[in-house]
């Protein structure tokens, strides 16, 4: 499991870093509901499959955060009458959402609990060092960077949290 975390954390990276210099709010709208979107799904899962008091509070404060900041999102671009335009960092993401719900509903218990765990901890890096090297700069309109820059310690108390609930997984 480590392993595919670390290569699906990687392929959110790779994409992003390759058109880093011209992505568009449009793309980055796309990128941003995408993200969020794949946490909800998993924090979904996980708070209905886990049996760990702790994780399941987790992952219900990941669906209800993330689907804030989306909504958050998707006021702003209508607001500003941009359509998120698809792109190979949303696809990616998307996919790897999807890869990892598919690895998770194979597991149960401890093993569920940890794959869930470690993948949030991947994730919630990899998004962050997307937002900080990729979203942040490359957004061209003030209120969607604004709205990155205002999400982004969020993200940050998610990866602790992530962390610290790891850490007592592993015990």
């Amino acid at each position: 499991m480590k392993a595919s975390v670390l290569v699906f954390a990687g392929s959110l990276l790779l994409p992003a870093a390759s058109f880093a210099q011209g992505i568009n709010d449009a793309q980055i709208a796309k990128i941003v509901v995408t993200a969020n979107q794949v946490d909800i799904d998993a924090g979904k899962l996980a708070s209905s499959k886990s049996t760990n008091p702790e994780v399941k509070k987790f992952a219900q404060t990941m669906v209800t955060d993330h689907a804030g900041v989306n909504k958050q999102a998707v006021d702003l671009v209508t607001k500003l009458g941009v359509k998120p335009e698809d792109n190979d960092t949303a696809k990616s993401l998307a996919d790897g959402g999807k890869a990892n719900l598919d690895n998770l509903k194979t597991l149960k218990g401890k093993d569920f609990d940890k794959a869930y765990i470690d993948h949030e901890v991947a994730y919630h890096q990899a998004v962050l060092d997307a937002v900080d090297k990729t979203l942040i700069p490359g957004a061209k309109n003030d209120q969607l960077k604004a709205l990155l820059v205002k999400v982004r310690p969020a993200f940050v108390a998610h990866l602790d949290h992530a962390k610290h609930i790891q850490g007592t997984l592993s015990k």
